[in-house]
């Protein structure tokens, strides 16, 4: 079905920046990057799969059941993203917020070509029918010529805007309102937490959707970088959450909740991450979803097979320190990938504790529909496994609207104070805005 040819890359930094320009030609790609971050659960380095043979995209209603359909009749690896609001599909709940981006609720494809990189050795898999180009595409991806057009043709679309205006959806003072609602509902004992979120849009606003990508991965340097392009609508993503992975019949999921500033003094740095490290309102948010997780995945789990293997390790990042949980269980050999993806989706760190009435709460308070922000991108490989990452400190851009967004939020707890939430938001959108307002 797909000729591979496996080669040596001697600059794989270089050729990565070289990928990523030719990539620009197609209207289907999905770009992942490690960053070369340590991350003992990342099967490769980059990943690129661009050029759709076979789509699958639809809105929420039979989303997770059609999905199932295409992923086991394709039978071959098929990249894309799971929106937020397939929560619809889940849950008997709604999503009527509004929505400026308009991206489908869920997109998969199956990519002509594939490319895999892990340290110096490329792997290259292309559909047969296509696969008489291979050696052509490899020459023109490594010739310096090919990619300083491509940047050169790209440098020409730039920003049109000499400065971006970026509004707020959520104003502050109504923010701390929203918050106060959201603590009332806590101490009444509706829910023990939620994942409170507000938009930052740009409108008629026209963005290089890849300079804008380079710029924001260039500050963050994340273990889950994606640059996502569905035709006119595009994900530039800087996110440092894996939601979900499948290798073999192992389950591992790593939420994130807990963030701290990073300090360029080397002691203050070192003393902020410990504080993280020991704080408990932090710890408790943790516990919290890491509890949610548990539960979720036991639902497709053998028995006694979900354990904790981290419970609340700070990990660095280049803008902020995060404290992360590392949750794993086993599936039957039988288990069909969507039905995990299912019973875990949508992520427990967007969400809240109890999952369904959080997110019932979210709909309520929050003013603009979440879309892909807070889904995940990832893949399905040929034999069933599966990694997702979560969309979260992320440009989103539809080129045809002229619309810019980027989200933020955070755990609302018992404890939480409304002015410190809405700081550690600010934090969050940091390098989002430094990008955009460039």
């Amino acid at each position: 079905m797909r000729k591979t040819v496996t080669q040596h890359i001697s600059n794989p930094e270089k050729f990565k920046q070289q990928l990523l320009n030719w990539s620009q030609q197609f209207d289907e790609v999905v770009w992942l990057d490690s960053n070369h971050y340590d991350d003992k659960f990342a099967s490769f380095d980059a990943v690129l799969a661009v050029e759709a043979f076979t789509v699958f995209q639809t809105d929420y209603y039979n989303a997770f059941l059609q999905l199932k359909e295409y992923q086991s009749t394709t039978n071959d690896w098929i990249f894309g993203y799971l929106s937020y609001d397939l929560k619809n599909d889940v849950e008997a709940l709604y999503s009527e917020n509004f929505d400026g981006l308009n991206f489908p609720d869920i997109f998969f494809f199956q990519p002509k070509k594939l490319f895999f990189l892990k340290g110096h050795v490329l792997e290259t898999q292309y559909l047969n029918f296509v696969s008489d180009t291979l050696e052509d595409d490899l020459k023109s991806i490594t010739l310096n010529t090919a990619s300083d057009l491509v940047g050169e043709l790209q440098s020409k679309d730039a920003t049109e805007d000499s400065k971006i205006r970026i509004k707020l959806r959520t104003h502050k003072d109504d923010y701390f309102k929203k918050v106060n609602d959201m603590l009332a509902h806590i101490h009444r004992g509706d829910i023990y937490e939620a994942n409170f979120c507000q938009e930052f849009y740009a409108e008629n606003t026209t963005i290089n959707p890849l300079e804008t990508y380079k710029q924001l991965n260039a500050i963050s340097k994340p273990p889950f970088a994606t640059f996502l392009r569905v035709y006119d609508k595009y994900l530039l993503s800087a996110s440092p959450e894996r939601y979900i992975k499948k290798e073999g019949q192992k389950i591992t999921s790593q939420p994130i909740k807990g963030t701290a500033k990073r300090s360029l003094n080397v002691e203050e740095d070192e003393r902020l991450k410990q504080e993280l490290s020991e704080d408990i309102k932090e710890r408790s948010e943790n516990v919290m979803i890491v509890d949610l997780v548990r539960n979720d995945l036991s639902k497709t789990a053998t028995k006694g097979s979900v354990k904790v293997e981290e419970l609340c390790k700070v990990y660095t990042f280049n803008q902020v320190h995060q404290m992360i949980s590392t949750v794993t269980s086993q599936v039957a050999k039988d288990t069909h990938p969507v039905d995990i993806i299912k019973t875990t989706f949508p992520m427990g760190s967007m969400t809240g504790a109890p999952k369904i009435s959080a997110m019932q709460i979210i709909e309520t308070l929050e003013d603009a529909k979440r879309g892909l922000y807070s889904g995940a991108v990832g893949y399905f490989s040929p034999d069933n496994d599966f990694d997702f990452n979560v969309v979260i400190r992320s440009i989103l851009y539809n080129a045809t609207n002229t619309y810019v967004s980027y989200s933020v939020g955070g755990a609302i707890t018992a404890k939480s104070e409304p002015l410190k939430e809405y700081e550690e938001c600010l934090i969050k959108a940091k390098a989002m805005r430094e990008v955009l307002e460039n």
